[in-house]
């Protein structure tokens, strides 16, 4: 299992096991598969709604002897309702008694986005609180002190802009360890990965095959498939390789870390047999030129008509 090590001194897995989407009664059984033929890195949020059956496949596995606790890279993620320095101890707390862990290996902050709490989805206008009024340092804070009490070995965010990023950097005393974000060769992300490999801090890819799982209503009309791309598809035959298998082995060439999300056994182990080959530099190109700045994940769920959220300043672009 090849790792890559954090700016907090801990080793990360290149390949992860992805949770989002995944159904209550599916997971446990993807995840103790899963770990029984080799994955150390298990992604999850509160949000997903199956914390509690990840942790009953993990603590049946430890006892079971197939891993160690200290053997498993864990992410959870704080959710948007969380996000005043009151609520972020709390939150954690419930993760960790639903995973059944004493420590997670990676807490990030789910989205750069507040919304009040009991909120539900659809979500209106009046569900958000603006960066104003909880600023992202002030969340970001509260999950340093976590660090500081042995509660988590490194922090982190998730889709953040490169300019939000730069802002967080500049006001905090533990670095982010990682940025979680939606990456894949129609969303490449070049200038945000340049600046992350500068400033030591690793890129997560979630979505890294599309997402073409998701719901509908996340979905547009007649939206590409990666996996279709003819030049994956050739890349595929040449390789004698899965179409999912090269994309997986581009991002993790670019010392990115991969989590693609499967309730497939078959799959889970192909994904994680991405990492075992390499393939020519001229080939690795071919698929840095698909990049269309596409985005699967929106974020218009948190864009109301009148919300103080938009998608430009949402991605500040």
């Amino acid at each position: 299992m090849k790792k890559i090590k954090l700016n907090s001194g801990y080793d990360m897995p290149i390949v992860g096991l992805g949770t989002w989407l995944s159904e209550s009664n599916q997971v446990y059984n993807i995840v103790k598969q899963a770990l029984e033929m080799g994955y150390r890195h298990i992604d999850c949020a509160a949000v997903y709604g199956n914390e509690k059956e990840v942790g009953k496949a993990l603590k049946e596995s430890i006892t079971d002897g197939i891993v160690k606790r200290e053997e498993v890279f864990i992410t959870s993620k704080l959710w948007n309702t969380e996000h005043k320095k009151e609520d972020v101890l709390p939150a954690l707390e419930q993760s960790l008694n639903d995973l059944e862990v004493e420590y997670l290996d990676l807490y990030l902050m789910h989205w750069p986005v507040a919304i009040k709490k009991n909120s539900n989805f659809p979500l209106s206008a009046q569900d958000f609180i603006s960066l104003e009024e909880i600023p992202l340092n002030e969340t970001y804070e509260a999950m340093e002190g976590l660090v500081k009490n042995n509660l988590c070995r490194s922090i982190g965010v998730s889709n953040f802009s490169l300019k939000k990023l730069k802002e967080l950097q500049s006001n905090c005393e533990i670095s982010p360890a990682v940025n979680q974000v939606e990456l894949h060769p129609y969303l490449s992300q070049n200038n945000l990965l340049n600046y992350c490999k500068e400033q030591n801090i690793v890129l997560t890819c979630y979505s890294p095959l599309g997402s073409s799982g998701r719901p509908d209503q996340m979905k547009a009309e007649n939206e590409p498939r990666i996996m279709d791309d003819l030049a994956i598809k050739s890349l595929a035959q040449k390789y004698n390789k899965s179409e999912a298998q090269i994309i997986l082995n581009w991002s993790i060439s670019r010392g990115t870390i991969v989590i693609p999300k499967t309730v497939t056994p078959s799959r889970a182990e192909q994904n994680l047999k991405s990492q075992d080959f390499t393939m020519e530099t001229e080939d690795y190109k071919k698929v840095d030129e698909l990049d269309r700045h596409y985005r699967f994940v929106t974020g218009e769920f948190f864009t109301p008509e009148g919300c103080v959220y938009t998608i430009s300043n949402l991605w500040d672009e």
